[in-house]
């Protein structure tokens, strides 16, 4: 077993050469620091802007055990809130969506503005403790960027996703990202993986030439990646050459042009990771997002979500039906090796394996774990209960 090492100096990692070890990816104890210190902080996507179109539309996102509402005010402000009654806890709106004048309790009526202010609570004199100001509903943070709408439940000073996603902007702008529109309903899906696992894998460059055979069809040898701080992008071109399996080939004769694309962007894959547990993959056609938000230690869910710039194009819906058939058959594979991993890494044998000079991603990814939960550089987990004993590494 390779001997931990000390923390590391600014700048300097000594245990970059290695990937997270395999206890982190099982560990209850792991996983409560990981929501305090990563996930809590950290913004997700609830929705697109259009989504909210109207004073009164709302959306939730349920995570890390809490739910989430973001609505759209009579001032067309979008704000988000702890989906928590301030009287007695009851969830306020039940569902994914819906829309309404103001929001009110199932439970006791009490009624709240769309800016989240208390204005209404039957035999309010009932209450000699009650303070209408200091009652509203807790604010959650909430950002928006090219016209997605992101939340955090904690502010720990981080990048806002405009700030984390600059590196990028500039190619991602042509693509209008603010005028696009859902297509099709959110999906969610469960993984019986631990959530770094699905991200370990979308960032993953080798595997692609070994257990993707249709995206090696479409991209030869043109995929790259790369890391940039808060980011990582991955990016394939569809080669000339007509791939044998016919939704590839059906793709690659009939994606139409999309004018306002640069002619580089045309037949160009990319996708982009955010951290810690977002990703947009970006086609001519559409684009997909999806996050991976952690239930368990060994479980984790998929929510997913495509957007599209209006286009009555018979061409284009069927290149966009032509897109999932292919990306559904990469979407299995993928799930078939995360559960493998996962049991591996549950494995006795496995401590942590090297890292090559060019997993950059994966590099980036275990320094950031590694800087905010140093005991993630033991290669075996330590006793019991050492997440509240002082210096364990």
């Amino acid at each position: 077993m390779a001997t931990p090492a000390p923390l590391p100096e600014a700048g300097f990692d000594p245990d970059a050469d290695w990937s997270l070890p395999g206890w982190i990816y099982t560990d209850p104890e792991f996983l409560e620091l990981e929501t305090a210190r990563i996930l809590r902080p950290s913004w997700q996507i609830v929705c697109h802007e259009s989504d909210l179109a109207e004073p009164g539309d709302w959306r939730t996102l349920s995570f890390l055990g809490e739910n989430v509402v973001a609505v759209r005010g009579r001032d067309r402000t979008i704000r988000a809130f702890h989906n928590v009654c301030r009287h007695r806890a009851m969830r306020i709106v039940e569902g994914d969506a819906g829309c309404a004048k103001k929001l009110v309790c199932p439970y006791h009526a009490w009624a709240y503005e769309l800016d989240g202010r208390l204005s209404g609570v039957p035999m309010r004199h009932d209450y000699p403790a009650l303070d209408m100001e200091a009652s509203s509903l807790v604010p959650v943070g909430l950002a928006i960027w090219r016209g997605f709408v992101f939340v955090r439940l904690e502010d720990d000073g981080g990048p806002s996703p405009a700030e984390m996603m600059a590196p990028y902007d500039h190619e991602i702008a042509p693509y209008r990202f603010e005028e696009m529109r859902r297509i099709g309903e959110v999906r969610v899906r469960d993984r019986a993986v631990n959530w770094k696992n699905v991200g370990d894998n979308y960032s993953d460059n080798l595997h692609i030439p070994v257990a993707h055979d249709g995206l090696t069809r479409l991209f030869g040898k043109s995929y790259a990646i790369e890391a940039a701080g808060w980011v990582d992008k991955m990016s394939g071109y569809l080669v000339d050459r007509v791939s044998a399996n016919p939704w590839e080939a059906f793709y690659q004769r009939h994606l139409p042009r999309v004018d306002h694309l640069p002619e580089a962007n045309q037949r160009l894959w990319l996708y982009y990771k955010l951290w810690p547990n977002m990703a947009f993959d970006i086609y001519a056609d559409q684009i997909d997002f999806m996050q991976w938000l952690p239930v368990s230690p060994t479980r984790c869910v998929l929510r997913e979500m495509t957007f599209a710039l209006p286009d009555d194009r018979r061409e284009m819906k069927l290149a966009r039906y032509a897109n999932w058939r292919i990306n559904r058959v990469v979407n299995a594979e993928d799930t078939w090796l995360i559960e493998r991993v996962q049991q591996g890494m549950a494995s006795s044998s496995y401590t942590a394996g090297p890292i090559g000079a060019s997993e950059v991603c994966l590099r980036s990814f275990a320094a950031k774990i590694r800087a905010a939960i140093p005991e993630a550089r033991l290669h075996r987990a330590p006793a019991p209960g050492w997440s509240r004993r002082p210096h364990t590494v």
